[in-house]
């Protein structure tokens, strides 16, 4: 059976072939969203010759990203493997090997590291660890092209990540890994959307009967990415709904660390992911509700005392921004494309995961926008639901036992 190293390199290749067909190069195409993934797709597309046309009900830049700029876009397809399926992690490692291309297609540059994941914990709460080990052994029997975590110790620790020197006796280093800057990408897209003659429509609710009317009179392609936005319209696979999320982003000048890192705790366990010029954001609430107030005491409190705890010098930081945003969610928390009517799809359910899967979504709506097919979905285990149903898709990736 294949491996998921050597399905990377099969799906990259299949990636750089998505050019569109001759035939379908000039289809008009409207996207609804101006999210993470609808800039991602309407930027290829306008790239590609296409004329895009893109709308969002937000009031301007910042808040058309939406989830997507409050997140922390960490590419942690190994870390996030003990809590999701094996169709997700699989896109994810699609997507490691995918951001770097498609980030030096753009006009602007953006943050984009891959230095691993560190993965800590105290002594006290060394059971924590011990699951969290053993969730990832399962990962591996059944994952065994993933790359192997690698257990520091105290010595190991400080010559990875000199700033914990002397501060945690052990952890776990997870390869391959990265992040970037979630705020610098929303620009780039933007900025090459302008480049290709496109502004995005803000402040522009656009219901279905419109969209359909554009389609009728264009005859191109409709693609809905409103995330959340999309709930009254969202038939396929149980609602839609929210899961929200606090973030904290923080100035710390005293702190220097290298990669995202993330500390394990029974109660609340948190990730601190260091962007340029030290900034940094940490987060770790999920919590199953639609309420878009302001961050709580609670979740202040305790992001805050476990990143002083991870390195002191969090202090003397400076509090930036308290954010809290709902994710995109279905019922089986996994992401589905699916064709509503002729040319026209929905694309959803993204979840925690946006920033880690989305090129994989971008190549498999791309392939079928431009081929009619949806191969590289069925290798990857995208829910991909078509108006051919004898297209659709809704197996799982298939990886060794």
């Amino acid at each position: 059976m294949v491996s998921i190293m050597e399905k990377q390199t099969l799906w990259l290749k299949s990636a750089t072939a998505l050019e569109p067909l001759p035939s379908k190069r000039g289809d008009p195409v409207l996207v609804i969203g101006a999210g993470l993934i609808g800039r991602l797709l309407a930027s290829t597309l306008a790239s590609q010759g296409h004329p895009v046309r893109i709308v969002d009900t937000a009031a301007g830049a910042a808040a058309g990203g939406g989830a997507a700029w409050v997140a922390a876009a960490m590419l942690a397809p190994l870390a996030e493997s003990i809590a999701t399926e094996t169709n997700v992690v699989a896109q994810g490692y699609y997507a490691l090997a995918r951001w770097p291309q498609l980030l030096s297609s753009l006009p602007q540059p953006v943050f984009f590291q891959q230095q691993g994941t560190l993965i800590l914990w105290h002594r006290q709460d060394a059971g924590e660890a011990q699951r969290f080990m053993d969730l990832l052994a399962r990962v591996q029997n059944r994952l065994q092209e993933l790359p192997a975590p690698q257990p520091l110790n105290s010595q190991s620790l400080a010559e990875l990540e000199p700033a914990l020197a002397g501060r945690f006796s052990q952890g776990l280093y997870l390869p391959q890994e990265g992040q970037l800057d979630n705020r610098q990408l929303l620009a780039a897209l933007l900025a090459n959307l302008r480049e290709h003659g496109v502004e995005v429509e803000w402040n522009c609710p656009l219901d279905y009967e419109t969209a359909h009317r554009w389609q009728e009179r264009s005859g191109g392609w409709v693609l809905d990415c409103r995330g959340l936005g999309a709930q009254k319209e969202w038939r396929w696979g149980g609602p839609l709904r929210g899961v929200r999320g606090e973030v904290i982003r923080l100035y710390a000048p005293e702190v220097s660390l290298q990669r995202p890192t993330r500390l394990l705790h029974p109660r609340y366990p948190i990730y601190i992911a260091p962007k340029q010029d030290h900034l940094f954001v940490i987060g770790a609430t999920e919590i199953e509700t639609e309420d878009l107030s302001p961050v709580s005491v609670r979740s202040v409190l305790e992001l805050l005392s476990a990143a002083y705890v991870v390195h002191s010098g969090f202090a003397e930081a400076r509090i930036l921004e308290l954010n809290s945003q709902c994710r995109p969610t279905l019922p089986d928390n996994l992401p589905a494309v699916v064709e509503v009517a002729p040319r026209f799809l929905q694309i959803n359910g993204l979840y925690r995961h946006g920033f880690m899967i989305s090129p994989a979504i971008h190549d498999a709506v791309l392939e079928y926008i431009h081929q009619g097919c949806n191969s590289l979905a069925k290798q990857l285990g995208l829910a991909f639901e078509t108006a051919n149903s004898s297209n659709s898709v809704h197996g799982s990736v298939q990886v060794s036992p």
